[in-house]
């Protein structure tokens, strides 16, 4: 039996896992890094361990400092979560050479699953459809669209869609030099591209005893560059024959491999083939998955519950679970789809999400940095039937609190209620789609008074709030959406007024407007000159702005805080530039984005270096137009 158990990861999955061991009565054992010394799974955990540094290659990646901290602790297993070295075949190795126990399956199923072109090779031999590989140097005009990919590693990291045979060469370069850094590993290969194809995939549970259960499917089509935002189960429109072909064919990878544990196997499907929809296998995840809830949801299961039986040498009943219902998660980040999925970083001062159940790293207050991965939390609904799943949480997240940095949150409600998703007709190229009508900015047209309403009511110092005598017209100045609006407002005998509207209530965090005889209710919190109403966001601007900085035409800015990982080949100060060339590329929350010139022209300054970290709005380059 498990005593005390360490998880090797942080953030959301390190606080999902310490959930079920405090259920079953396990000690928990947390690591962090410097940059997580006050975070949510260091705070939860019975006891923690630091880990120096606060890079993921200085900490989370060190397998042998993990499995001296685990020692070190008492902790008798080891967890690993999922990402960092939750895939590591000699990671599984030191744990259990270190007298430990490992939750997950054996070292040698995850080495036969490591890497994604050895793993293609043992599903071609078991019978299971795939996509075969092309060779780089052999692909041609007729193979395009390609998809290069990274052999180790996950997440969306060193994945680039090929269209022109003209790029193939280039992108191989970028995606093996992202793969290197992410993975340690850049090797990469080239396989078809399905266009409009569906993301599904299958959770597997075995034990080691030859009871292998297939938990469903999930559908995962919803993606930003390749990684997932909206999961489903089951996963929907699947006619009974693609089901069972998907079910029977991650049941014979489980056992291909002697799979123990809990597992997901990938696939893609598309519409077109003789005998119905056509399946082909992706990958398999030898490790839990970020969009396990759902599959929990519909089983009633608890899957990490079920990963430490089985860890325990403890057996699975002959049959799985009869599922029931319909679940969705939607994954929130802090990001801003509007900017190219652009990380944001900051103080959450405030995250609620009503109603429905919520997995989360992070506690009111603390700080998201630029260390880790966008996700913020899962929010997952369960209900009867796929509609009533999906009007749930689409309501739960309109309806939530989530004060802090630019996140996610309006593009997964717009999203869940999109027509295509609701109807069941997306595919992997929805955001490629949909993403400009997603993001259009709809502030609300009355949270700048509602905002300016408040922030008066919190300055005055009579009369609860208000002057008892009538006074000179008032404004304030707020930025909302890009966009500069100015309110007016006045102090009268009755309270405050503004035109157009009555002014039923206005206290410092709610104010009560009736416009054109509806009531309506505006809940305000201020945090600095950062405002939020309801699920508007504004920022409050001085009544004297300072000059802007002065930058030269053809300036190139960080749009993030990050790191340079990667410059241009060559690049160097008077080296000419195409329009829209990649001349340096930033990472940061475990994504990279490039910074592309604006203009043909001749880089006339180059002001970062690779490995330099950066901030919002630091001056990286200069290109002079032509």
């Amino acid at each position: 039996m498990i005593s005390s158990l360490l998880v090797a990861n942080r953030g959301e999955i390190a606080c999902r896992v310490f959930r079920t061991c405090h259920e079953l009565g396990v000690r928990t054992v947390a690591v962090y890094s410097d940059a997580d010394a006050n975070a949510l799974h260091a705070r939860v955990a019975d006891s923690a361990v630091r880990l120096p540094g606060s890079s993921p290659a200085e900490t989370y990646l060190r397998g042998e400092l993990i499995v001296k901290a685990a020692v070190a602790a008492g902790a008798d297993a080891v967890h690993p979560g999922y990402g960092f070295l939750s895939e590591n075949a000699d990671f599984a190795r030191a744990v259990l050479d270190a007298g430990l126990v490992w939750v997950g399956p054996s070292p040698e199923a995850i080495e036969a699953m490591a890497s994604k072109t050895r793993a293609k090779e043992l599903m071609a031999a078991a019978g299971v459809p795939l996509l075969a590989p092309l060779a780089p140097d052999a692909v041609t005009d007729k193979d395009l669209p390609v998809l290069v990919k990274a052999s180790a590693g996950g997440g969306g990291r060193g994945m680039r869609v090929v269209r022109e045979l003209v790029d193939l060469k280039d992108e191989l370069a970028a995606a093996s030099a992202e793969a290197e850094s992410a993975f340690g590993d850049g090797t990469v290969f080239v396989e078809p591209y399905v266009e409009h194809a569906r993301h599904v995939e299958v959770q597997i549970v075995a034990d080691g005893h030859g009871t292998v259960w297939a938990l469903g499917t999930r559908d995962c089509s919803l993606q930003r560059r390749h990684q997932k935002v909206i999961e489903e189960a089951p996963a929907p429109g699947l006619g009974p024959e693609t089901e069972q072909r998907l079910l029977s064919a991650a049941t014979a990878a489980a056992r291909t491999i002697s799979y123990t544990g809990a597992g997901t196997v990938e696939f893609l499907v598309s519409a077109g083939g003789d005998d119905g929809d056509r399946v082909h296998f992706l990958e398999m995840n030898t490790r839990l998955q970020v969009e396990h809830p759902v599959t929990e949801a519909v089983f009633g299961t608890d899957l990490v519950a079920l990963q430490l039986r089985v860890a325990e040498g403890g057996t699975l009943d002959g049959d799985p679970p009869a599922p029931s219902g319909h679940a969705v998660e939607a994954r929130l980040y802090a990001e801003d789809p509007a900017q190219d999925w652009a990380p944001q970083t900051g103080t959450l001062h405030r995250l609620a999400v009503p109603g429905v159940r919520l997995d989360t790293g992070y506690g009111d207050g603390d700080t998201i940095g630029v260390h880790y991965d966008a996700m913020l939390a899962k929010a997952v609904a369960h209900a009867p039937t796929r509609a009533e799943a999906i009007r749930r949480l689409a309501g739960a997240l309109e309806r939530a609190t989530v004060h802090g940095p630019v996140t996610n949150r309006d593009l997964l409600v717009r999203s869940l209620r999109h027509e295509e998703f609701t109807a069941a007709r997306m595919n992997t190229a929805f955001y490629a789609h949909h993403l400009a009508d997603l993001t259009e900015a709809t502030p609300d047209p009355y949270a700048p008074l509602a905002a300016a309403l408040a922030d008066a009511h919190g300055r005055s110092r009579f009369g609860g709030g208000w002057r008892n005598l009538p006074s000179q017209p008032q404004s304030r100045r707020y930025l909302v959406a890009g966009e500069e609006h100015e309110v007016h407002y006045r102090h009268t005998r009755q309270g405050p007024a503004a035109d157009g509207v009555h002014v039923v209530q206005a206290g410092a965090d709610l104010v009560v407007l009736e416009i054109a005889g509806v009531r309506r209710k505006f809940a305000v919190s201020r945090y600095g000159d950062r405002v939020h109403v309801n699920d508007t966001t504004l920022t409050a601007l001085p009544r004297f702005p300072a000059p802007e900085p002065d930058h030269a035409p053809g300036s190139l800015l960080a749009p993030m805080p990050g790191t340079v990982v990667r410059l241009a080949e060559g690049l160097t100060e008077g080296t000419p530039v195409r329009s829209g060339q990649p001349l340096i590329w930033l990472e940061a929350m475990k994504m990279e984005h490039k910074i592309t010139s604006p203009t043909a022209g001749t880089l006339t300054a180059l002001r970062v270096s690779t490995g330099q970290q950066v901030e919002v709005g630091t001056l990286l380059a200069v290109v002079e137009p032509l």
